[in-house]
């Protein structure tokens, strides 16, 4: 096998990974509820089937949002090779976000227009998964009896934390060092890219307390809006312009990810407006809750960055007699950082050059994706982020991704596993050669 006839596979199959990408956009799998994983999973699993994959589909019972109306169904492929060598997995998250307002073509038509593809997920991250099948697909078409084994899963939840997804996997031993050696997740950060980990993710859930109280009355109450009012101050005020010189030595892209960021996820307060007219009960709010979404530098300790949220709640505390505050951890995950001498990396660079005709680029990624369970369960296994599309695009209104990024990235997506497995280039193309 000879790069130039794996790509010219790839070529002929530009239709077919279209088609591919469009048909797993049509699956609403949107997260949460957790749509469609079941149908989507299937659609994978028994194109992987047709392969020569031994396939399983996992349910990952009792993980967050799980339950016979919408199972956290995962998909794995496997495809032992004809001799002993390497295990290389491409893992591709199938869930998506809600589409949202502000789209211009239907979010789930797999719409082909303009030389992309268009909807939820063609970005982040369905045609990631598409090339991959479709890489594949080529490589054992093209390659002969192949040495190693090569593994495919589609997994759920990653846009909620993947605990029922690559979390249920890692814990069940999927991805220990022995069983896998390396892994690809074709996640949108760029064609050029090679995404070496990301930063960590703190989310956390605070409550402000205070006492109820008659409408007309507040001064019999004690308000716990007004105390989160004084918190988020201090956090517009305090914290955050703090967190914009604190900077990391981590290539996260884009620029502004190079510094550690607070987002304010979703804010309650009082009583819900219940009844048909969505009127207010006349009531002092004695509760008023704020998820925060704190994502925070290798520079940086955990201990830390929660010891300086404490310090305003403290303050906020001591300035209005009757609040008081608790705090409710809802996922924790350090940074992540594979080694950039990795074989796994080498060969994306080389490849990458290849089908591009200039070098790659090393980055990080602002947000986790499921790289974060490897790092907890796998141990010190070699795993990185490549694949097609903006990250930008992610979660937007009118997301997709251009078809020649589709078939770029399962060309390099293609050769970067053939070189992992163990295929030797030089002596398949000399033994062809040879024989013709």
């Amino acid at each position: 096998m000879t790069p130039s006839r794996l790509f010219e596979r790839i070529e002929a199959k530009r239709d077919a990974l279209v088609a591919t990408t469009a048909d797993l956009v049509r699956f609403a799998t949107v997260n949460p509820p957790g749509a469609d994983y079941e149908p989507c999973a299937r659609y994978i699993g028994e194109r992987m089937a047709g392969l020569g994959f031994a396939v399983d589909y996992i349910r990952a019972k009792g993980a967050p949002g799980d339950g016979d109306r919408h199972p956290r169904i995962n998909v794995v492929a496997r495809r032992a090779g004809a001799a002993p060598g390497p295990t290389v997995h491409i893992n591709g998250h199938i869930d998506v976000v809600a589409a949202g307002e502000g789209w211009t073509v239907p979010p789930f038509a797999g719409l082909v227009r303009d030389g992309r593809v268009w909807g939820r997920g063609t970005a982040d991250m369905k045609g990631g998964i598409a090339a991959a099948m479709i890489a594949l697909e080529a490589l054992i078409e093209v390659g002969g009896p192949l040495p190693g084994t090569l593994e495919l899963s589609g997994t759920a939840d990653e846009e909620s934390g993947g605990f029922g997804g690559v979390g249920h996997l890692a814990r069940l031993g999927l991805f220990d060092p022995g069983r896998v050696d390396h892994v690809l997740i074709p996640e949108p950060l760029g064609v050029d890219r090679v995404c070496l980990g990301h930063r960590g993710v703190w989310w956390a859930e605070v409550e402000i307390t205070g006492r109820i109280g008659h409408g007309s009355m507040p001064f019999l109450g004690v308000s716990a809006i007004r105390g989160m009012g004084d918190f988020l101050a201090l956090l517009e005020t305090e914290l955050l312009p703090r967190l914009a010189e604190r900077t990391t030595r981590m290539p996260c892209v884009p620029e502004g990810a190079r510094a550690a960021t607070l987002n304010l996820n979703s804010l309650h307060g009082g009583l819900a407006e219940t009844d048909d007219a969505g009127l207010p009960a006349p009531l002092v709010a004695d509760r008023c809750r704020l998820v925060l979404d704190r994502r925070w530098l290798v520079e940086e300790s955990p201990d830390s960055v929660r010891a300086e949220v404490v310090e305003l709640l403290e303050r906020v505390k001591a300035k209005r007699a009757g609040l008081d505050w608790r705090m409710r951890d809802l996922m924790s995950f350090p940074p992540t950082m594979t080694d950039p001498e990795a074989p796994v990396v080498a060969a994306l660079d080389h490849w990458i050059h290849r089908v591009l005709g200039r070098p790659s680029r090393h980055v990080a990624s602002p947000g986790t994706y499921d790289q974060k369970h490897l790092a907890r369960f796998g141990g010190a296994l070699a795993c990185v982020a490549y694949g097609p599309g903006d990250l930008e695009q992610a979660h937007q209104p009118d997301e997709h991704v251009e078809i020649d990024d589709l078939v770029a990235s399962a060309k390099v997506l293609a050769a970067t596993v053939a070189t992992l497995i163990g295929v030797d280039w030089t002596a398949d193309a000399e033994t062809r050669e040879g024989t013709s």
